[in-house]
């Protein structure tokens, strides 16, 4: 009978907080403040009152709830976008995506080098971490307000693919810090392999799984939970072939958002929901793991202040404003897109993968990367929706699934 009695108490916390998320987030909204923000800093504060929380969850459980709840963000955000939207838009997702990114990386790096005198190693790490954006924190902070046109696709796009592209970086990277034969050639090799076997899986499996999700169900809601395990066996077959998994699942979820399946308004209704509750367990799992008291006696809080003000102010937009010119863009548009580029949960799990690989400094980058995401979402998130209604960048309200 105890057992019962435990398992009654998890699963009134598990509820509990649940309930609690769903609720703060309401809140959020209401008052303009990044839902991510709160759930970020209230799991920090969580763990430094009650420590055996944050004991109680190593990073290499927070890596695997981090990469669950991506599969759901990515796949969902895919299909959101569909063909149709990415390719009207191709140019600029792929070059912030792919371009962006190993730009971002490499300024971040020497700003972390030759202000800090960090090793390059420890440098390019951080750099790697923080290169890609967040497309759920980004959208989350508009209360309840979506952007039309080609600005919204370039910004769902560019945060679904550099969101793989940053992986795959940090994964070389990691190999090139802890193997002693390792070379730059490790970090292309390894990001080629990755790149080139998501697409593959991504593309194939999209095309075999139309005719798979066509074929009848009994139930309506079991359409959901089909294309749900469908996102999980493409995730999986990708890492089988050492491709990106995050990568092939965002090309699926593309090339299957024009699609007319069937029951897709319930699909579509169930992914956003749980996309929304995978966020809120990324944030939730990843403040566990930060000792705000230990954060504080370290320079790393210093640190990340100085790496969040030059991203957030000179390296986006340089690099994102330099990529952006070829591009038809209202000034408008393209100033938001510049100052729109939010850090999240993905940092985050970057960092830990570090921790994870026993990459030297590894607990000071996650320190470091952790002020950059906490500034980005509570300062730049606020700033958001302010900052599109100064620029006239049209938003509408989103209609209910």
């Amino acid at each position: 009978m105890s057992e019962i009695s435990d398992f009654g108490v998890i699963v009134l916390i598990v509820a509990a907080g649940v309930s609690l998320a769903l609720l703060g987030r309401a809140i959020t909204e209401r008052l303009a403040i990044p839902s991510a923000a709160l759930f970020l800093v209230a799991a920090a504060a969580a763990s430094d009152l009650f420590p055996e929380l944050g004991d109680a969850l190593s990073f290499v459980t927070v890596e695997r709830i981090g990469v669950v709840a991506l599969i759901v963000i990515l796949f969902d955000g895919g299909l959101d976008i569909g063909w149709r939207r990415f390719r009207a838009a191709a140019v600029p997702i792929l070059s912030l995506g792919v371009l962006g990114t190993f730009a971002s990386a490499a300024l971040i790096a020497a700003a972390a080098h030759f202000v800090f005198d960090l090793t390059w190693i420890t440098s390019g790490l951080i750099g790697a971490a923080l290169a890609p954006t967040d497309p759920a924190v980004t959208f989350s902070v508009l209360g309840g307000r979506e952007i039309r046109g080609r600005t919204g696709t370039i910004l769902k796009g560019e945060s679904g693919a550099n969101d793989p592209v940053g992986i795959a970086l940090m994964i070389g990277l990691i190999e090139l810090a802890t193997t002693e034969d390792g070379t730059f050639w490790t970090v292309v090799k390894e990001f080629s392999i990755e790149m080139a076997g998501g697409v593959a899986v991504g593309a194939v499996g999209a095309a075999l799984l139309v005719p798979l999700m066509r074929l009848p169900l009994p139930s309506p809601a079991l359409y959901p939970l089909r294309m749900l395990a469908a996102a999980g066996v493409v995730y999986g077959a990708a890492t089988l072939v050492h491709g990106s998994g995050f990568l092939a699942v965002f090309v699926a979820g593309i090339l299957l958002g024009d699609r007319p399946l069937p029951h897709r308004r319930e699909v579509d209704g169930f992914l956003s929901s749980l996309g929304s509750l995978a966020e809120i367990a990324m944030f939730v799992a990843l403040g566990l793991t930060i000792d705000l008291t230990e954060l504080f006696e370290t320079d790393a809080w210093l640190e990340g202040l100085v790496l969040a003000t030059l991203l957030a102010f000179l390296i986006r937009p340089l690099v994102v404003g330099a990529l952006l010119l070829p591009v038809r863009l209202d000034r408008g548009e393209r100033l938001f897109v510049m100052w729109s580029g939010l850090k999240g949960a993905v940092p985050i799990l970057l960092a830990s993968l570090a921790i994870i690989g026993g990459v030297d400094d590894g607990h000071e980058i996650y320190g470091i990367v952790f002020v950059v995401v906490l500034f980005s979402v509570l300062v730049q998130g606020s700033l958001v929706p302010v900052v599109a209604e100064q620029l006239g960048v049209p938003m509408e309200r989103q209609s209910e699934p």
